[in-house]
């Protein structure tokens, strides 16, 4: 049991909700610690194929409670203590992540987003780097994810200038992967995760560990990493299966093994 997330599984797919509403989904120490349990408990289960990371209420989160760090001296031990481990457990995560950005996500709350695979907006949410209104700079990786996805330029604009965005320009800056009208948020969600989560589940985390080893590499030790995964990838059941389906002419049912 959760104090300030709430986590289901149905379906092959997990819910990750932060749970604070009346805080707009605010970090405090206890949500940081429960959003990585519960990203350990989605890694060691193989029955969880898909996890989506969403906000009670009207935010998906306003990033860290500033009414908890007021004395607070040593910002950078907070972010090794809390956030950093989050979010490389986020990161390493081999099975599809959804950040369903249901308000605004600012701060913390716009990191974890962008750690995510994919973002799903609501029409009516809103992306805030607030962390130069605070005098402090961007964390909890968002100098690795976010010059990644709209350039090292464009970063710097939105980490300076700590401008609000709305869906609508944030998938024009490829900041989300699809804006959701209001009355189709559930089914269209639900929609997503259940196609994620009926893919070959194994051969998703060879591309997400690959993809974010390649960063740093040059062309052969890519083209080993490639092999490497191929040769997994090779071996697992949902490989086996998507061979029979084509050579038969059918839907391939993959189980994630």
């Amino acid at each position: 049991m959760y104090g300030s997330i709430k986590f289901e599984q149905k379906n092959g797919i997990a819910w990750l909700t932060l749970n604070r509403p009346e805080k707009y989904n605010a970090f405090t120490e206890q949500m940081n610690e429960e959003i990585t349990d519960a990203l350990k408990i989605t890694a060691n289960d193989e029955n969880i194929r898909c996890l989506v990371i969403t906000g009670e209420g009207k935010a998906f989160s306003s990033g860290e409670d500033l009414s908890g760090i007021v004395e607070v001296t040593n910002h950078g031990e907070i972010l090794r203590n809390r956030y950093n481990p989050m979010i490389l457990a986020l990161a390493r995560l081999e099975k599809p992540v959804i950040a369903a950005v249901n308000g605004v996500a600012a701060g913390a709350g716009f990191s974890l987003a962008l750690a995510c695979d994919f973002r799903l907006s609501s029409e009516k949410a809103s992306f805030i780097e607030s962390f130069i209104h605070v005098g402090l700079v961007p964390d909890s990786g968002q100098f690795h994810f976010l010059p990644k996805i709209v350039g090292a330029a464009k970063a710097l604009e939105l980490a300076i200038l700590g401008e609000k965005i709305s869906a609508k320009e944030a998938k024009e800056l490829g900041l989300v992967t699809k804006v959701i009208e209001t009355e189709n948020w559930s089914q269209e969600i639900e929609a997503f995760a259940g196609k994620l989560a009926s893919m070959p589940t194994k051969a998703i985390g060879l591309i997400k560990r690959t993809l974010r080893e390649s960063m740093s590499l040059n062309l052969e030790e890519i083209l080993e990493k490639e092999a490497f995964a191929q040769r997994i990838a090779g071996l697992t059941k949902d490989h086996h299966e998507g061979v029979s389906a084509f050579l038969e002419k059918r839907d391939a049912v993959f189980q994630g093994k």
